[in-house]
């Protein structure tokens, strides 16, 4: 029998049931022959009703449920870890900032993807990819020349680790950036 509840039951269920087994009383066996019946019988005594069967309850896996946050903090972009190109610099006030070539992609090839955000690429959208900014911060990217900037917000990784950042194509244009498709550029937390 408990081959056959072996096959039945999932994998997790096997060792819960196998303690509820061992830690089940011991039940007396019964009486080989009726006419020997019970010995307060005998005697004359009133029978006493058999003691029930213990209930066997099978044991369910816990389930984890994770923790919702119900607070809402600021949060400020931590700085970039190193493995993208280009230094990164901590200012007097503690924030940081990261020089470097920026560059842009887009177009056919690219609209419609997922990124590594798990959103479709949109080169309409003001999104960037870097390679450890955390997914979801906002950055302001600055042209060295022009002085020009925009905030973007980082969606998707690099094919390359030779530039700091990927731009979309609106982010691009917005920077003024597109015929040259490179530019020196300053990433800063917003």
């Amino acid at each position: 029998m408990i081959l056959n509840a072996r096959r039945a039951l999932p994998a997790w269920a096997m060792p819960a049931l196998v303690s509820l087994l061992l830690a089940a009383p011991v039940v007396a066996p019964v009486a080989a022959n009726a006419s020997e019946g019970n010995a307060a019988e005998q005697l004359g005594a009133p029978a006493q009703p058999a003691a029930a069967a213990p209930a066997i309850a099978i044991a369910v896996a816990p389930t984890i449920v994770p923790a919702i946050a119900t607070t809402t903090t600021a949060t400020t972009t931590p700085a970039p870890q190193p493995i993208a190109a280009g230094p990164v610099w901590t200012d007097s006030d503690g924030t940081w900032r990261q020089a470097g070539i920026a560059s842009w992609y887009g177009g056919r090839r690219w609209q419609g993807r997922l990124t590594a955000s798990g959103v479709r690429y949109d080169e309409r959208q003001l999104t960037a990819a870097h390679a450890s900014l955390p997914i979801g911060s906002r950055v302001r990217v600055t042209v060295a020349d022009t002085g020009h900037s925009v905030v973007v917000t980082i969606n998707d990784r690099p094919g390359t680790r030779r530039r700091i950042i990927d731009l979309s194509r609106a982010a691009a244009a917005e920077l003024g950036i597109l015929a040259r498709g490179v530019a020196r550029v300053t990433i800063t937390p917003t």
